[in-house]
């Protein structure tokens, strides 16, 4: 493939932007292919090189880059309106509803402009509502780049993980690993009376995507009732995602007190929103006192354009497309692996993937067909991930430097890393599916 016009982008880039990029993801080596538009379920550089796409905008994309008729139509006819009002409309009204009626744990939401901002809100409103201020983490969990959970450790040896944030914000923050079910316990055994909150992704999705062993979520749900904490998902990711309409809190029958969405929930634009009980939302200004404003939140294009992503969702086949590509995509790739790398594994659920170059794990019979369901008796067990540590001990330079790189030279645009997960849309095909498990049996 031919990279010389983006490459001269980047050099352009590098001299207006730090590090040549607005997000540091998206700055691979030895430099990224800038992107010229979407179709469908590929997108096409400025060279004119055309790959298929499972970033799908690290979420958002549930269509693919071609939208649906109706989902298209609402987001003209907004636009066209007027870009934006300061004032109340409809359409943000319309969503809410939709969201409450859909997602088990959510009575009110207040939307908000990113899932950074919509964590943000989450902590601030958990720790006025409950009087305390230690918040509880999971360690390689991802809550968007906020202050309160940029923070690395353990237990009793908390740091910030970037400079610029001063200590004491790390004070308040407890970082435990996943699916430790007796570490947390501990914590709440010590602090239990101070925890404001457990804020959690149902699955951790930007470390590789690993999932929750039998009775995690219910022992933190049981946890925070004993304590008088809130449990709070990210549901960024998974949202409209996982478990499809009634999110990942419903496939995995668990009501958090708090949920934060993004990505799907604003169709492709911009968008984070907090909700959960009213009880505990209402204290948000102006109808309570917690603090929570912005500009452009409830942006009528967005509310438009994920009102009828989700409608079109809920008249159509779209998670019985997805969820189906996704587990054929997981079992072809785990096919390949018993094959060529046994000791790699496979993740994920319903529409999202990801191989984890794991140095110790196991094929055989009995192991876990399309994706590690954290199986006792499946014979990779013990070396699937369960924690964040675990993916970042897996050969995450192999993935960067070698196998991204031979995947994207033909054609599939994977995410960069070892963490970030990957997505399929409603625009994937089965051709596609096999294409996609045909160059992994290449390149391993």
């Amino acid at each position: 493939m031919n990279h010389d016009d983006s490459r001269a982008l980047y050099d352009r880039a590098l001299s207006v932007l730090p590090g040549g990029v607005n997000s540091s993801v998206r700055a691979t080596m030895p430099y990224p292919f800038f992107v010229d538009h979407g179709d469908g379920a590929h997108v096409v550089d400025a060279d004119g090189n055309r790959y298929l796409d499972y970033v799908m905008g690290y979420g958002p994309l549930l269509y693919g880059h071609d939208l649906p008729d109706p989902v298209e139509a609402a987001i003209q006819s907004h636009a066209s309106a007027g870009p934006m009002y300061g004032a109340p409309t409809e359409v943000e009204v319309d969503l809410a509803e939709f969201v409450t009626r859909h997602v088990p744990s959510i009575e009110m939401l207040r939307f908000v402009n990113s899932g950074t901002e919509a964590t943000v809100s989450a902590v601030r409103l958990a720790r006025a509502y409950t009087g305390r201020d230690k918040i509880v983490v999971m360690q390689g969990g991802y809550h968007g780049a906020q202050e309160s959970t940029l923070v690395e450790g353990s237990p009793g040896d908390v740091h910030p993980s970037s400079p610029g944030i001063p200590d004491a914000f790390a004070e308040h923050t407890i970082p435990v690993p996943f699916n430790d079910t007796d570490t947390v316990a501990d914590v709440f055994e010590t602090h239990g009376d101070d925890i404001a909150a457990v804020l959690t992704e149902p699955i951790l999705g930007n470390m590789g995507v690993v999932m929750p062993v039998d009775g995690f979520h219910e022992s933190l749900r049981d946890l925070c009732d004993e304590y008088g904490s809130l449990l709070i998902f990210d549901e960024v990711i998974t949202g409209f995602r996982v478990g499809g309409l009634g999110c990942a809190q419903s496939e995995f029958g668990i009501t958090p007190d708090l949920t934060t969405l993004g990505k799907i929930v604003g169709g492709g634009f911009p968008v984070g929103a907090v909700g959960g009980r009213a009880e505990i939302v209402e204290h948000l200004t102006p109808g309570g006192d917690v603090f929570q404003s912005g500009t452009f939140s409830g942006h009528p294009v967005t509310m438009a354009a994920g009102l009828e992503t989700l409608r079109y969702a809920a008249e159509n086949d779209v998670y019985e497309h997805v969820n189906g590509l996704g587990e054929q995509l997981r079992a072809g790739i785990t096919d390949v692996l018993e094959e060529r790398a046994p000791e790699y594994t496979v993740v994920g659920t319903g529409s999202i993937f990801k191989t984890i170059l794991t140095r110790d794990g196991s094929g055989g019979e009995g192991r876990c067909e399309a994706g590690c369901r954290q199986r006792e008796d499946c014979p990779n067990f013990d070396a699937c991930p369960k924690t964040g540590a675990d993916v970042a001990a897996a050969e995450t330079d192999r993935w960067e430097r070698v196998f991204w790189q031979e995947m994207r030279d033909r054609g599939i645009f994977l995410t960069a890393n070892q963490f970030e997960a990957q997505f399929v849309s409603y625009a994937h095909t089965e051709a596609d599916v096999q294409r996609t498990i045909d160059a992994y049996q290449d390149v391993l």
